[in-house]
């Protein structure tokens, strides 16, 4: 259709006739529009996403009275075109007319062309505001129109519908019109609600992303771990930057207010972090001074040959060390390189002498082990004179016993046992022997069995004579006892 239009330069260059209007409508050449097949109606051939209105008169020139008979040809059908002129009249000197409501107000002047061809372009004209008016009204089903772009296409279409140098029928242009302005402000209204809905999910989300701030900031500590939450709270602002880029704009108030708190959060544990780093720095310098005394002190100890003592004092060098905290990961592995060194002279050394020690422990116990062999060859004894003989033989073991020296720990209790059972067997029947010759002895036990029996009659006569059952018992578990003690020395 652009190859249709002309310019007014061109038009008037051709010596074309020109038609007249009232005062507010311009004057322009125009031509008879070449006859055309009817085309589909404009809103068969609205397309998606269409320009407002509004937008469309910013961006397009108004077309000349020629190119829009030439467009209107083109874009309404003859029956359209036929309907709007029942609406208007053209007298002999060539002046066009429109019934507006019960009046009849001029629109225009065509002369010097057919009465019909001047009706169809204030026909065309009607169609092309009409037109204007269905765009706008399938813009406003469109989910990208914004309130504004309503206004300025309402209040175009009001400007051109007040009083239009049209013919067709206004009172249905005008309703028309009127129906779309409460559109439109019931468009502005749903605009209205869903921004406030989307404002406040967007305030309710960024007010997530604070309490989030302001949980970690209330959570620090002594176990805080400083990096985890650094790296939590960049986290929280990337997904405040990127929900300020990808949701609706908050007011700014709100928004100020929310990200007050947020950077309040921020700065709380900024400021606890850089406490947290300089204690901790401080803490690694005395932990370090402390090791380094530490150090020292086991260098002075490594050549020690008083392995139990120096082994203490190298156990409370480590306690030293564990509680003195860290001196930095390097500085650490430094360190403790260092006091590992020391520590290992000395325990190297205690390892070597424990070593020989062993080796001559071990040839100890082979030594006592043949002195056993030759003790346990003693037993068992029968008679006092074989027990007499016995024990001189073991009195002898036993100083060269003494004289080997240490053996295994863990061999140590086993072997001694074993030189203990020869000597109990040899005193038992030395104890037995001697029993036998003690008159003494056979004086005491006879005394001791008659006051015991002595006691058993007594007690006797006491439980035939008591009554209550509970001192019975008692005397009965009294004589059982002693009558066991009698029995023990027969």
């Amino acid at each position: 259709m652009a190859d249709e239009t002309v310019t007014e330069t061109e038009n008037t260059a051709a010596g074309e006739p020109q038609a007249t209007t009232p005062a507010n409508e311009p004057t322009t050449p125009v031509a008879a529009a070449p006859a055309k097949p009817a085309a589909p109606s404009p809103a068969a051939m609205a397309k998606p996403h269409a320009p407002s209105p509004a937008a469309f008169a910013k961006k397009t020139p108004a077309a000349k009275p020629a190119a829009a008979a030439a467009v209107s040809a083109a874009a309404y059908s003859e029956a359209d075109v036929k309907a709007a002129e029942a609406f208007g009249r053209v007298d002999d000197n060539g002046t066009v007319f429109v019934r507006d409501g019960e009046a009849e107000r001029e629109v225009g002047q065509f002369p010097d062309v057919s009465k019909e061809e001047a009706l169809g372009l204030y026909a065309r004209r009607y169609l092309d505001l009409k037109a204007k008016l269905d765009l706008l009204a399938g813009r406003l089903n469109a989910a990208g129109i914004k309130a504004r772009e309503i206004d300025e296409s309402l209040k175009l279409l009001g400007e051109e519908t007040a009083s239009p140098a049209v013919v067709g029928d206004l009172a249905a242009l005008k309703a028309q019109f009127e129906a779309l302005k409460a559109a439109g402000e019931a468009k502005k209204t749903e605009i209205s609600e869903a921004r406030k809905a989307a404002v406040a999910k967007a305030v309710a989300e960024r007010t997530v992303i604070v309490e989030k701030a302001e949980a970690l900031a209330a959570s620090l500590g002594d176990n805080t771990n400083w990096r985890s939450t650094a790296d939590k709270f960049r986290a929280l602002f990337d997904e405040w930057q990127n929900h300020q880029r990808t949701t609706v704009r908050i007011d700014k108030p709100e928004a100020e207010a929310l990200w007050k708190r947020f950077s309040a959060a921020r700065t709380t544990f900024n400021q606890a972090r850089r406490k947290w780093a300089q204690a901790r720095d401080n803490e690694r310098t005395q932990a370090k001074d402390v090791k380094e005394a530490i150090i020292a002190e086991a260098n002075a100890l490594k050549d020690s040959t008083a392995w139990g003592e120096t082994s203490r004092k190298f156990n409370d060098l480590m306690d030293r060390w564990k509680k003195a905290g860290r001196a930095g990961r390097n500085e650490d592995d430094e360190l403790w390189a260092k006091f590992r060194e020391a520590a290992d002279t000395f325990f190297n050394a205690r390892q070597a002498d424990r070593d020989q020690i062993n080796t001559s422990e071990k040839e100890n116990l082979a030594k006592k082990e043949e002195l056993l062999v030759k003790a346990e060859a003693l037993v068992p004894v029968k008679s006092e004179a074989e027990a007499k003989k016995a024990r001189q033989a073991l009195a002898a073991i036993q100083e060269e016993w003494d004289q080997i020296g240490y053996v295994p720990r863990d061999d140590m209790r086993r072997i001694e046992n074993r030189l203990d059972a020869v000597d109990k067997q040899i005193k038992s029947v030395e104890d037995a022997a001697w029993k036998q010759s003690d008159p003494e002895a056979d004086a005491r036990k006879s005394s001791f069995e008659e006051q015991l029996t002595a006691q058993l009659s007594e007690l006797d006569a006491k439980i035939a004579a008591e009554t209550d059952a509970k001192k019975k018992a008692k005397l009965e578990a009294e004589k059982a006892t002693k009558e066991q003690w009698l029995n023990a020395i027969k």
